[in-house]
C-alpha cells in the first residue's frame, strides 16, 4: 500500500548550529515524523535586481524586444480596484 505525501513550501535560515529554523510556523499539527527536502543555493543568492538585470540581458528572451510582441498598451483592458 502506497502512503500519500503532501508537500508544504517555507522558506528558513540554517543557523550556526546547522539548524534549521523555518520563518513560520507549520500548519500541521504535531509531533509527527517528516521528511525534509532543504534546496539551497551554493552560491550567495543573487538579489531580485540581479535576477532583472540578467534576464533582461538573456538572448533567449530577446525575441520580446520585437515591436510585434508588443500587442498590448495602457488603454487595453480595465483597471483592478480592489476593495479589500
Amino acid at each position: 500500500m502506497e502512503t500519500t505525501m503532501t508537500a508544504i513550501e517555507m522558506t528558513g535560515t540554517i543557523n550556526e548550529q546547522h539548524q534549521l529554523e523555518l520563518d513560520d510556523v507549520l500548519p500541521i499539527p504535531g509531533p509527527k515524523k517528516v521528511r525534509v527536502i532543504v534546496l539551497y543555493s551554493p552560491l550567495d543568492e543573487l538579489r531580485e535586481e540581479d535576477w532583472l538585470y540578467a534576464a533582461a540581458r538573456n538572448p533567449t528572451l530577446a525575441f520580446l524586444r520585437d515591436p510585434q510582441e508588443d500587442i498590448y498598451s495602457l488603454a487595453d483592458g480595465r483597471p483592478l480596484n480592489d476593495q479589500a
